[in-house]
């Protein structure tokens, strides 16, 4: 049995991620400050005798033994990490510090949930692991882009000045259960208005592209990549990727729904990448990954969830 720290660990993806490590047989520390992350989301975790929880800001040391630390602790949504670009930030940076910190005093293995926003608005596609990212780094995005970007600048020195074992994933859209519904995200956006009847709203024309994972697809690279031999550090992209326009998502939500919802267009917000899909040969190579649920699928699930939401 490890002894597992998970930092964020009350929010979207924290959540499916401690499940699944208690699943595994491990014992699981999760760390939030619920900002974003909500005692919700863990509320059914409570009960299991190997499930801890803390309220802590990363952006503060934490002293605790553990064998390994995932790293997710930041907003993720752009509503919530414009509400406060700085803390954003320093939640990344200093977040990374001082879990680095904690990782080399404590000889853990150390995972680094990092973000495709690091590639910005890609003038390559599908983006690859070795492409630098064309990121604006003074728009209202940077705050969270090069935060991330940051993040795995630390990681990798710890790496080479400290033999720190490090994993770097970067995660492409994901969607599912737990997420907030009011986080501005496409798919709980297109979801929560479908089923409240209200004008789907669509950014732009519609046409600029995403690629979805299902939580559970992702969670398992996760899981995967820290479970992988040493010397693959990452970075890996990890997501699906295959690739819908935004308009397609609309029209998919309304449809599956069962909506009557009509679509509304508004001005595109700045710094908004107009294309977003990964390429996961180093997934699928190195780690036997790559998603198994078609949106489809995945989108059945998650309507189900946010029915239940708006019941309540």
């Amino acid at each position: 049995m490890k002894r597992i720290l998970v930092t964020g660990g009350a929010g979207f993806l924290g959540r499916h991620l401690c499940e699944r490590l208690l699943n595994d047989g491990n014992e699981v520390i999760c760390v939030d400050n619920f900002f974003t992350g909500t005692k919700s989301n863990i509320i059914d975790l409570l009960g299991n005798p190997y499930f801890e929880s803390i309220r802590h800001d990363v952006c503060f040391p934490l002293y605790i033994e553990v064998d390994e630390i995932y790293n997710l602790a930041c907003p993720a949504s752009p509503i919530y990490y414009q509400h406060d670009p700085v803390q954003t930030t320093k939640t990344s940076v200093h977040g990374a510090i001082n879990m680095l910190g904690l990782a080399k005093r404590i000889g853990a293995r150390i995972f680094q949930a990092s973000t495709s926003e690091v590639y910005g608005d890609p003038e390559v596609h599908p983006q690859t692991e070795d492409y630098w990212g064309s990121v604006n780094p003074i728009g209202v995005r940077s705050c969270y882009d090069e935060g991330k970007r940051c993040a795995e600048t630390l990681f990798f020195d710890y790496h080479r000045q400290h033999d720190l074992k490090i994993k770097v994933a970067r995660i492409f859209n994901t969607y599912g259960p737990y997420m907030h519904q009011d986080d501005g995200r496409v798919v709980s956006n297109f979801i929560v208005q479908a089923l409240k009847g209200k004008p789907i709203t669509i950014y732009g024309e519609g046409t600029q592209t995403r690629s979805f994972c299902y939580v559970d697809d992702l969670i398992d690279g996760f899981v995967r990549l820290m479970d992988s031999s040493d010397e693959i550090t990452g970075p890996v992209n990890l997501g699906n990727p295959g690739e819908f326009t935004i308009r397609e998502l609309a029209e998919k939500a309304i449809e599956m729904t069962g909506s009557a919802s009509e679509i509304v267009f508004k001005p595109l917000p700045s710094d908004d990448p107009t294309q977003r899909c990964p390429d996961i040969t180093i997934a699928r190579e190195k780690l036997g990954w790559e998603p198994g649920i078609k949106l489809e699928q995945g989108l059945v699930k998650t309507i189900a969830y946010f029915e239940n939401v708006l019941k309540q």
